[in-house]
């Protein structure tokens, strides 16, 4: 397959496949007294997002025959599991006070909602895929030091107040009625009334804007001033440091040329000094070659997966509350780009003169794929412990099984293939020579570690501002929408990580070491640990999560995201500096 034919092909493929699909529900036109679909979703700890249960595992009346909703891949991943709901809103019906049923709650269900309210549950439901939030009940700590006094009360009537525009649903808010409450203090049985009522009222807001309301959140004037601020800030430190890294290596690469012809019209046996000297060491072949190869494959995988990410974003495929659709997306993206990093890391690995493709393309396969299958085993069945939603089905680990089997693994064979036979050869200026100069002694802050943890600062700091509101909406409840401010905080980025690598690959060159390879992706990826340091500081800082299992996702997820970000912008600084040896090696006269 030609390389451009094979880059057609699954730029068609990402485009056509990777856009879900908005569900049938908010499509539909309803009449006076249709039924209009309302499904019960989950039940969870306020400040553990990802420890949620089905909205049934509490002891709520039950409309006898619950029907699980069919959903999609996306939404089975995010924790969605949509069942039938007690409450009827039918279409412009008013009810107030409506009962759905009496029911005495045993000591043991009277401790099942305790614990509930004591942990500040709330529910989650969608009615014609508008989602409904509120919290089951109140605990009272008003004037009672110890918690042993506290006061435990569940919510017993739901107010369900309905907005509409001619036949279409719009926009629907619920509220507890604070002084229908059920005492849930004392181990003993409680008879209870559960009610709801609705109140519909008409509205002049068009349908194509009803999801609007949940998107306007992220964007007060409040935010985007703090948004803005966080791009000026990262726009300033692009300036000084690409300025100041443009300034003084143009200057010293100049200095550098003109102190070489010199050296060369002077004298020819004159011994050379700095970057020159190891002209026939810069281009020699790293060790691990083929991890080499396939980690910048694999680099280069998910950079393709993070801007077509960005490209559906910008283009509002991820409006809120659209079910699933980003790990929808992820997948998909991920399966039809695996060709790439196939084609990547046996192109480069050839041209690495290795020999054994097939091991290399094995470990490309794993290298990503195979810390991420660990990671979910190992939470899968935390979550299936927990009985929580976040365990996914049988029938869903046997899809993505099949995505991986049937998908991922041949683009990823066929990519190796084509990168095998495109013969392309190593574009090295200088020749390289047979035994490699001795590296000399160089300072402490000159190691891999120091150098690391120089490269991985800059670019951090330039993102830490956004990646508050990132962690806030993937780990909180707080909606994020503004994508084309966190594009441009991606772009910046790149930017900041390609230079501050190509500096410090300068600055080890001219201390005459030529081991530049692993250094540079090392130094671009270090913004993956520091990343995942923020981790830590927002877990105990800034959030309130608790639990084996909530810890455990956060940080196991989390984990594998600053991996991803490791050889992201790893792949991102070996590019940035490979091109700058070449250059600067191309621009002198190697013997």
């Amino acid at each position: 397959m030609a390389r451009g034919g094979w880059w057609y092909v699954v730029v068609l493929l990402l485009v056509c496949a990777a856009i879900p699909v908005r569900s049938d529900a908010s499509n539909h036109k309803y009449k006076v007294g249709d039924a209009v679909p309302l499904y019960a979703n989950k039940v969870g700890p306020f400040h553990n997002p990802s420890e949620t249960y089905r909205y049934f595992d509490l002891p709520f009346c039950s409309p006898g025959d619950v029907k699980d909703k069919s959903e999609a891949l996306g939404e089975v991943l995010n924790g969605d599991r949509l069942v039938s709901s007690p409450y009827k809103l039918d279409f412009l019906v008013d009810k107030e006070s409506e009962v759905i049923c009496k029911k005495q709650l045993s000591k043991k269900e009277v401790a099942e909602f305790r614990n509930a309210v004591a942990k500040d549950y709330y529910f989650q439901m969608y009615y014609d895929d508008l989602p409904i939030w509120g919290f089951l009940g109140k605990v009272d700590k008003e004037g009672k030091a110890d918690p042993s006094e506290y006061k435990y009360y569940l919510f017993k009537h739901l107010h369900f107040e309905i907005f509409y525009n001619k036949d279409r649903v719009i926009e629907i808010n619920a509220r507890t009625d604070p002084n229908a409450l059920v005492d849930l203090t004392d181990d003993k049985e409680v008879d209870v009334e559960f009610m709801y009522s609705a109140k519909w009222k008409e509205t002049n807001v068009a349908f194509e804007k009803r999801m609007e309301k949940y998107s306007h959140s992220s964007s007060l004037p409040r935010h985007l001033e703090i948004h803005w601020f966080s791009i000026i800030n990262s726009c300033v430190t692009v300036l000084l440091l690409t300025g100041f890294l443009a300034t003084i290596l143009m200057r010293v690469l100049k200095n550098d040329f003109v102190k070489y012809a010199h050296d060369e019209e002077t004298a020819d046996d004159q011994e050379e000094t700095g970057w020159k000297y190891i002209h026939g060491d810069v281009f020699r072949f790293p060790k691990y070659k083929s991890l080499f190869a396939s980690a910048l494959g694999s680099g280069t995988q998910l950079f393709t997966l993070a801007t077509f990410i960005f490209l559906l974003a910008l283009v509002g495929v991820f409006y809120p509350y659209n079910r699933g659709a980003l790990f929808t997306a992820l997948v998909v993206i991920y399966a039809l780009t695996s060709g790439i990093a196939g084609y990547t890391a046996a192109s480069f690995y050839c041209q690495l003169e290795g020999t054994n493709w097939v091991r290399n393309l094995l470990l490309t396969g794993a290298l990503f794929c195979g810390p991420l299958f660990l990671t979910f085993c190992f939470l899968n069945t935390v979550a299936i412990a927990y009985h929580a939603t976040a365990a996914l089905p049988f029938g869903t680990i046997v899809v993505i099984f099949l995505i991986w089997a049937l998908v991922t693994s041949p683009l990823l064979v066929l990519g190796g293939i084509a990168g095998k036979n495109s013969k392309a050869e190593f574009q090295a200026p200088c020749r390289t020579t047979k035994y490699p100069r001795e590296i000399p002694p160089l300072p402490w802050y000159r190691g891999t570690l120091p150098q690391m943890a120089m490269a991985g600062f800059l670019p951090f700091s330039a993102i830490y501002i956004e990646l508050y509101y990132i962690f806030a909406s993937v780990w909180g409840h707080r909606i994020y929408t503004i994508y084309s401010i966190l594009f441009i905080v991606f772009i910046i980025l790149l930017i900041v990580t390609a230079f501050i690598t190509v500096a410090l690959t300068y600055f080890q060159l001219a201390a005459e070491d030529h081991e530049w390879w692993w250094r540079s992706f090392l130094c671009g990826g270090s913004t993956g640990l520091f990343i995942y340091a923020y981790c830590l500081y927002y877990y105990y800082a800034r959030s309130d999560m608790s639990g084996f299992m909530q810890t455990s996702f956060f940080f196991g997820y989390m984990a594998c995201v600053c991996y991803a970000f490791f050889l992201m912008l790893g792949a991102v600084g070996f590019r940035a500096a490979l091109f700058f040896v070449r250059h600067i090696y191309r621009s002198i006269k190697c013997e």
